[in-house]
């Protein structure tokens, strides 16, 4: 079976930097992906459409992160 995850630490860990949650998940390359989108994001503030889409993306993020640390632990989603 699995490693039990946080689902608190993922939410965490996601809110304090984009796409961590989904790396202490066990989910390296959404992480990955999910680190790129929030700094095209984060550069796109610089043409105003960014304020809009980064804070969006973000919360995305930390839901996501808590979701799925949640699915792994009652084995709907494997490592």
């Amino acid at each position: 079976m699995a490693e039990e995850k946080s689902p608190g630490i993922a939410a965490v860990a996601s809110a304090l930097f984009t796409g961590l949650g989904q790396i202490y998940n066990g989910q390296i390359s959404k992480g990955i992906m999910f680190i790129v989108i929030g700094a095209v994001f984060a550069g796109l503030m610089l043409v105003i459409i960014g304020f809009v889409l980064y804070p969006i993306f973000w919360i995305y993020n930390v839901y996501d992160a808590y979701k799925t640390a949640k699915k792994i632990n009652s084995g709907e989603i494997k490592t």
